[in-house]
């Protein structure tokens, strides 16, 4: 059985290039969601005027791991306290945010926001959004699996890269072979 999730953490690219890697995640899609605009392009989105958050939308397999595991890579893997920003991407299109699919979901990452929060772990308080999931708009072709098909283009070299050879070393455990 699949079950899926969806998070904002800055740019799709770099969010789509880690979940891809784990174990039990079947497709991750990058797209759109929690803005008012049918059907949004890309340039749209990043003008700020649609309300979306540039978004990975995961299927999973809960009895390879669980949703739980997914919030601990997303929170470990983007700065949660940066209000529509992460490093230099900055517009409320790059919020962190769960668009959660069930009030299982909703209770798990209020949970663990809360437990993040209080433990001290960040210096400033967590801003992660946490709103149910209304529609989700894929982006166009050529943001799928975009790290993976533009290696060398720079966004990829400088700043995806990094943070998936992190991410690798930080999860080892979960990832496909």
């Amino acid at each position: 059985m699949k079950e899926t999730a969806t998070f904002g953490a800055g740019c799709f690219w770099c969010v789509e290039a880690i979940f891809t890697e784990l174990k039990g995640v079947h497709k991750v899609t990058s797209g759109y969601t929690g803005g008012q605009t049918e059907n949004p392009t890309y340039k749209a989105v990043c003008n700020g005027t649609t309300g979306h958050a540039e978004v990975a939308q995961i299927e999973f397999d809960p009895e390879v791991i669980s949703f739980t595991e997914l919030l601990e890579v997303f929170w470990k893997t983007h700065d949660p306290t940066t209000l529509n920003q992460q490093g230099a991407d900055k517009g409320t299109q790059y919020r962190s945010a769960v668009f959660y699919h069930s009030e299982e979901q909703k209770a798990l990452a209020e949970k663990y926001k809360k437990k993040l929060d209080e433990s001290g772990a960040y210096p400033n308080p967590i801003v992660t959004e946490i709103t149910r999931f209304e529609k989700f708009y894929p982006a166009e072709d050529y943001h799928q699996e975009y790290y993976e098909n533009n290696p060398n283009a720079g966004y990829c070299t400088y700043v995806i890269q990094p943070k998936v050879e992190k991410f690798r070393e930080v999860f080892a455990d979960k990832l496909k072979n």
